[in-house]
């Protein structure tokens, strides 16, 4: 019989969600999620998270990536920091976790080679997937940034295509799809909501990153004026993970 071709093939895409909690591990796995981000404090971009929810996090039935981010601020780290993060990476795989997401600059913004390689070196002696994040972005040469992450074997690239949102980095995530020519996953990140999502899939990424957060209720008038809670905080939606995931070629839940 013959294949129907009346209706083009389209590649599912791959849903990344990055959570920074106990419960919004449980609300990204249980309503589409395809991977999952692992951090601590996503309100300061994301930093390393806690051995307990790298514990927890190993218990769901899909892959998770952990950051190793060691303090906020900009990615260009001392030599204790580094050291750090080879703890750290040596933890994620003890936890039992996919990979890890980390990056590395020097201070013009370009990619730190010396320290990537190091870090790397460490991931790949434990197994582990690795990720590129953001810090790719920084970079003043994305066409020479993308050639160095695949020479050193980065897996995954975040990227918001050099635009402050991936809405707005669409022709710089198209650019960098082409490049790549399936040598590296290019991951969609920045902003990505159910309202935008399809023009960034016409860049023709196969993977796109989203946060799916929404305010919490404040439970403690008390706790916030004394400063131990932040009025703004979110977290996971399970509607916001599930919409977007409906919204994506493959994406049944």
């Amino acid at each position: 019989m013959m294949a129907d071709t009346s209706r083009p093939l389209t590649r599912p895409v791959l849903l990344e969600v990055v959570v920074d909690t106990a419960a919004g591990l449980r609300v990204a796995a249980e309503n589409g999620a395809d991977r999952i981000e692992l951090c601590a404090a996503l309100s300061e971009g994301g930093l390393t998270p806690s051995m307990g929810l790298m514990t927890l996090a190993a218990e769901l039935d899909l892959p998770v990536r952990a950051m190793i981010r060691p303090r906020a601020g900009d990615f260009t780290y001392t030599l204790d920091e580094q050291h750090l993060m080879r703890l750290d990476i040596a933890a994620v795989a003890a936890c039992g976790l996919e990979g890890v997401i980390l990056g590395a600059n020097l201070a013009d913004g370009r990619l730190d080679m010396a320290a990537l390689q190091d870090l790397m070196s460490h991931a790949r002696a434990h197994d582990l997937s690795v990720g590129l994040h953001r810090g790719f972005d920084l970079a003043p040469d994305a066409t020479e940034a993308l050639e160095l992450a695949i020479a050193l074997g980065i897996d995954t690239i975040l990227t918001s295509g050099g635009g402050n949102t991936a809405a707005d980095g669409v022709p710089g995530l198209s650019h960098l799809v082409k490049q790549a020519n399936g040598r590296i996953e290019i991951l969609a990140g920045k902003g990505i909501t159910a309202d935008n999502v399809s023009a960034i899939l016409a860049s023709g990424v196969s993977s796109v990153h989203a946060s799916c957060s929404q305010p919490l209720p404040l439970r403690q008038d008390r706790a916030t004026a004394l400063g131990y809670v932040n009025a703004s905080q979110s977290g996971t939606s399970a509607e916001a993970v599930a919409h977007l995931k409906s919204l994506l070629p493959g994406g049944t839940v």
